[in-house]
């Protein structure tokens, strides 16, 4: 079943964000746009380059009024002990959400029940608390901050501009469509 309008669910779950311990509940994502950025684990492989190639493009997603949540099943101190371990992990100046309990996990319908482990999941959150946007990828495959960037700008148009759609590969000041009232159904 489609995740797509989906409002998530009430939640508060601890966080480590710059260097202290934060809880972050729905009412801090409403108003703004948001990605949760569910991973397995800490300390493990493709997570720190997943969520360094985040680090390395968060100024551009603030400039968009977007907060990145990353989210693992890890609590908030295994969260701290990986920054303080890892030169990667500590370029990361946006939320890790602790998910021990895996009410995130669940409501995004991401968790891996077997291993208590999330799967490699991307939700693009509008202002409302509804998922606009998301994908699921296998565990060995790694995800790309710009394509996710460039998405959130999509998702930002079509909310801006309800009468037009954005086509693949489409960028800022790219021309878009307008569906014709007869294929408004099929989109």
């Amino acid at each position: 079943m489609s995740m797509i309008n989906k409002e998530i669910n009430d939640f508060t779950v601890q966080s480590f964000h710059k260097n202290e311990f934060k809880t972050i509940n729905k009412e801090d994502i409403l108003g703004k746009w948001s990605v949760f950025f569910f991973y397995p684990a800490d300390f493990t492989f493709i997570c720190p380059t997943e969520l360094e190639d985040l680090a390395n493009k968060y100024e551009d997603f603030q400039t968009l009024g977007c907060e990145i949540y990353a989210v693992s099943t890890d609590s908030h101190f295994v969260h701290k002990a990986w920054h303080d371990a890892s030169d990667r992990i500590k370029k990361i100046n946006y939320p890790m959400l602790a998910d021990p309990t895996h009410a995130l996990a669940k409501d995004f319908e991401v968790l891996i029940e077997a291993d208590g482990m999330a799967e490699r999941g991307t939700f693009i959150v509008n202002p409302e608390g509804k998922i606009v946007g998301y994908e699921v990828s296998a565990g060995n495959v790694g995800r790309n901050a710009d394509e996710l960037f460039r998405k959130v700008q999509a998702c930002q148009f079509v909310a801006e501009h309800g009468d037009q759609v954005c086509p693949a590969k489409w960028q800022p000041g790219a021309e878009t469509l307008k569906p014709s009232l007869d294929l408004v159904g099929l989109l």
